[in-house]
């Protein structure tokens, strides 16, 4: 008979975000359940600012950055929603 081992169930709740910060202003950008996901995402983020650096200058929006950090699933706001990839829609950060 085998023995059967029960995993803690600690990180279930634990996800990472993928950070959007202008200035002094934090914003969860994405979510996911694997750190080497979020830093995918990161990372596509990161070059599509620099890929629009020219073009957010020119019209006076500030560069994200982005971050990667654990969350938990209760620590989102409730009515959470994805950012896009510049972190701003219709002219101002989300």
């Amino acid at each position: 008979m085998r023995d059967i081992t029960s995993l803690p169930r600690g990180d279930e709740d634990t996800l990472w975000a993928v950070v959007a910060t202008v200035g002094r202003a934090n914003r969860v950008a994405e979510i996911f359940r694997s750190r080497a996901a979020a830093l995918e995402d990161r990372a596509w983020r990161a070059q599509q600012v620099r890929a629009y650096a020219d073009f957010l200058e020119r019209s006076k929006q500030p560069l994200p950055h982005y971050s990667v950090a654990p969350i938990r699933r209760s620590d989102l706001p409730r009515k959470w929603t994805p950012l896009p990839a510049l972190g701003f829609l219709r002219g101002q950060f989300i």
